[in-house]
């Protein structure tokens, strides 16, 4: 198994590391495209799609080559991620109200479009992210892996009260709140490198200084900390409502595209509305 999660760790960074760092941001939006429309495929597979689930997947990838087309990669309508932010937040707290049982009681056609609504909000806000420049993304990509990490390990040192047990038993309140501390931990060292001029562009953490000031950066931070649990969370839910351990098998080792994405899928675009602002 860990062969097989290394090996796989190494192809996708053989073809996602170069189009990250590539000249030009168009490469990077192509690959993140074919890997979205997998996960919409995903979408649909675990949400009783059947064989329609391959339509899903390629309805999501001409609705993302729909937006590269129109230049929206480049700019991008803002009301898109507020829209985004409104549905993630809404939607995370009926999800913690609800738990398991409560997903598949929504109709078939509105799941199966709200996965598409969702994963096409985070792919065009990947691609963006992209174009505003390589530190800006690598930033955004960094909270949540920190969120995750400092999480993981802050609940089993702490973890006592469950945060969501109907949903994911492993994840207690005190994860998420050694989460909130990394990402503020990370933000600071991150501001003050940007502060050195050596990046290609500002971080998310400058970006949210310049426009709104340390406190309210402060909350925006814990709060797209708190975000990444729920999308962590959302999919967590929608896997257990019909048993499913991963969203699928195309990443051996790792499961399928929607597990390693879960958490990315509301901070970009929320993100994205912050530094609108």
């Amino acid at each position: 198994m860990l062969k097989q999660r290394v090996i796989t760790a190494l192809v996708l960074l053989a073809f996602l590391l170069p189009a990250l760092f590539a000249s030009v941001a168009w490469p990077f939006a192509v690959l993140t495209l074919l890997l979205i429309g997998a996960a919409g495929w995903e979408w649909g597979r675990l949400n009783g799609a059947g064989a329609g689930a391959i339509a899903l997947g390629v309805l999501l990838a001409l609705a993302g080559a729909a937006a590269l087309w129109a230049g929206w990669e480049r700019q991008p309508p803002a009301i898109v991620w507020w829209l985004a932010m409104l549905v993630w937040v809404l939607g995370g707290a009926w999800m913690l109200r609800a738990g398991p049982a409560g997903w598949p009681a929504l109709a078939a056609p509105l799941r199966w479009g709200l996965g598409v609504l969702l994963l096409w909000t985070a792919w065009l806000a990947l691609a963006h992210a992209r174009v505003l420049g390589i530190n800006f993304i690598l930033s955004v990509f960094c909270l949540v892996w920190m969120a995750d990490v400092a999480a993981y390990f802050g609940g089993r040192a702490f973890g006592r009260r469950k945060l969501a047990p109907a949903i994911s038993p492993g994840k207690s309140w005190e994860g998420v709140w050694s989460g909130m501390l990394g990402v503020l931990v990370l933000a600071h060292v991150w501001h003050g490198l940007d502060g050195r001029g050596a990046f290609d562009s500002a971080s998310l953490y400058t970006r949210l200084f310049e426009r709104l000031g340390l406190l309210p950066t402060l909350l925006a931070l814990v709060f797209l900390a708190a975000m990444s649990v729920v999308g962590d969370l959302f999919e967590s839910l929608v896997k257990r409502s019909v048993g499913a351990k991963d969203s699928s098998q195309l990443l051996p080792g790792h499961g399928g595209v929607l597990d390693r994405v879960d958490a990315l899928l509301p901070v970009f675009p929320i993100a994205l509305a912050l530094v609108s602002l």
